[in-house]
């Protein structure tokens, strides 16, 4: 089993007890479909500093699918702020009021996935950054690169929840590391499957990022604009 299908499956049983029926198929059709990329790179990044990992038995697995969540929910709420579906003037029509619970109910069941782990905090920043930025682009009524922050933002906290799942750290210059990856995904609508985003050379150098690097700054990222 690969760990993008690892991924997916810790995120359906993260929520397996969502009710109703109704919006557990919205969920779950929403992680069919999606790119497992931040879910898998959370993974890569603890075996990166332990080989021998397992992502069931360590926990890593739940972690990826915290991840995941956050970035489903996170993604879901960009496309409703730009598309806005509830102006369509169809009152039969509850499909935009189904994904902005969804987005909601994604979104919190990551935090709940992360909130005993070092990536806690990180989670957090990724939310609050995401909500200014957006702020941002209504202000200034025009696409801009605030849109794309939300990937870069959640491949740092992939790499913050998967080295410290192993008793490692996630240093300045990994995490800068971890967002010019997002960056070069580029992606307009889905990230890339995880085996065209990641290569051999990533887990060497999440590796060696995170044992070389021995300054105690932390990276700024859009939680800090």
């Amino acid at each position: 089993m690969d760990d993008a299908v690892r991924a997916r499956n810790a995120a359906r049983e993260a929520l397996d007890d969502i009710e109703p029926d109704r919006l557990r198929e919205v969920l779950f059709d929403r992680l069919a479909d999606a790119s497992m990329t931040p879910g898998a790179l959370t993974i890569l990044s603890a075996r990166a500093l332990e080989p021998g990992a397992d992502a069931d038995a360590d926990g890593l697995a739940e972690r990826a699918a915290g991840v995941q969540l956050i970035y489903e929910g996170l993604r879901l709420t960009r496309t409703l702020a730009h598309e806005e579906p509830w102006l369509s003037g169809d009152d039969g029509d509850i499909t935009g009021d189904l994904d902005v619970v969804a987005a909601d109910v994604l979104v919190s069941r990551g935090f709940y996935v992360l909130a005993r782990t070092d990536a806690a905090d990180r989670a957090v920043e990724v939310v609050r950054a995401f909500g200014r930025d957006q702020t941002l682009r209504r202000k200034q009524d025009a696409a801009n690169t605030a849109d794309r922050n939300l990937e870069a933002d959640i491949f740092t906290l992939a790499v913050v929840a998967g080295t410290t799942a192993v008793g490692g750290d996630a240093p300045p210059a990994l995490l800068e590391y971890a967002a010019e990856l997002a960056r070069e995904c580029d992606a307009e609508e889905t990230l890339p499957p995880a085996t065209t985003a990641f290569s051999d050379a990533t887990t060497e150098r999440i590796a060696s990022l995170s044992v070389t690097s021995t300054t105690d700054d932390r990276v700024p990222s859009s939680a800090d604009r």
